[in-house]
This record gives C-alpha cells, structure tokens and sequence, in this order.
C-alpha cells in the first residue's frame, strides 16, 4: 500500500473512532436524564463506570492522532483534519463529563420525590441531544450549512437554561426545606447547557476545517 493510501485508511479509521466517542457520550447524556427523570440510582452509577470507556477512547483518539503525524508527516491540510478531530474528540470527552454529573445529582437527590416539574429539563435535553446528534451527521458530511444552522439553536437553549433558572431559584425560596433538591437541579440544568454549548464548538471545528479559518457561530 502506498503512503497517500495508507494514510487515507488510517484518517479512516480515526474519523471512525470520532463516531464511536461521539455516540458514547451522546447516549450516556440520554441515559443520565432518563436516570434522573426515573431515579434510578443503579443506571446512575453504569454511567459513572461506563465514563471511563469514553476516556479510553479520547486517549486512543490521541494517541493515534500523534502516531500518524509522526509516521506521515501530512501536509497543512490534512494536519488541520487531524487536530481538528482531536478538538472535536475533546468536546465529546467533555459532553460524556456532563452526563456522569448529572448522574452524581440524580444520585444524591437519591428516592426523594422531586419537588420541581421536570418539564423544561426534559425539553433541554431532548434539544441538546438533537444539536449533538445532528453536529455529528453535519461534521461527517463536511456540511457547514447544515452545522451553522445547529449552533443557531444555541440560542434557544440559552433562553430556556435563563428562563429555568428563574424558575429554579423561586421555587428555592418558596421552598427552603427542598433548597437540597433545587440546587442538585440547578446543576443539571447547567450541564444540559454546557453540552449544548460543545455541540456549537464543533460546528465552529467544521467551519475551520473546511474554510481554514475560525468563526465563531454563536456571540
């Protein structure tokens, strides 16, 4: 196999892992709402345990990354591709963080009733996985259209983590002996935003990738 061919297969083959990590993270987020909403304690600890698998794929994403850099030499083009996929590996790394936090609140709520409607929360998260779900498809594709259209919807999720704050920090005052709850909430609600945020960072990676420049999508 010549260099170019081996090169390809091995830029293949990273690209795949970047798949792998995405989906990883993409459900653990899925899996730790579903978790809260049900207060399943027993699913919140696989997700803490199931972090690590994620981890090892962000270190092996890395680490091959380095090898063919190393091996290959590529020229400007293809070492933009191959940082920008370490970059994008990072954010996913980062989105499978966020789930194992949200695991950690579901876990110390624990079997108490929740005191606060979940409805908002629920709505952030499904938008949030729709904005991760969707980056990805755009950032195999190379479709920047597509991936600035995604980072649009940062807005949304913006105002709705404002509006379910107010909310949250009302219902502390109103209710001080669940001010425990509440806060274990807040911090949901924030790790749901957080996620949403990485969604538009690496719709911002495609845009370097394929113009050569940076952009920032969402001010």
């Amino acid at each position: 196999m010549v260099v170019r061919e081996r090169f390809e297969q091995e830029l293949k083959e990273v690209q795949a892992q970047f798949v792998e990590i995405a989906t990883s993270s993409i459900n653990a987020l899925k899996l730790a709402f579903q978790a809260l909403i049900e207060q399943d304690l027993e699913k919140s600890l696989r997700i803490l345990e199931d972090d690590l698998v994620i981890n090892r794929l962000e270190e092996a994403i890395n680490d091959h990354v380095i090898l063919l850099i190393a091996k290959q030499q590529p020229v400007a083009t293809d070492l933009r591709r191959l940082m920008v996929l370490v970059k994008a590996a990072s954010d996913m790394e980062r989105v499978g963080d966020y789930a194992v936090n949200i695991a950690k609140e579901t876990i110390r709520i624990g079997k108490e009733p929740l005191v606060f409607s979940t409805t908002n929360l629920q709505t952030m998260c499904n938008k949030t996985v729709e904005m991760l779900e969707s980056v990805i498809k755009a950032f195999t594709e190379e479709d920047t259209v597509h991936a600035k259209e995604i980072a649009e919807l940062d807005d949304y999720i913006d105002d709705l983590y404002g509006a379910t704050i107010t909310l949250l920090l009302r219902a502390g005052a109103e209710n001080p002996a669940h001010i425990s709850q509440i806060t274990h909430l807040t911090f949901v609600c924030r790790y749901l935003e957080r996620s949403a945020d990485h969604a538009t960072n690496i719709a911002e990676h495609l845009f370097y990738l394929v113009k050569g420049k940076h952009y920032e999508l969402n001010n």
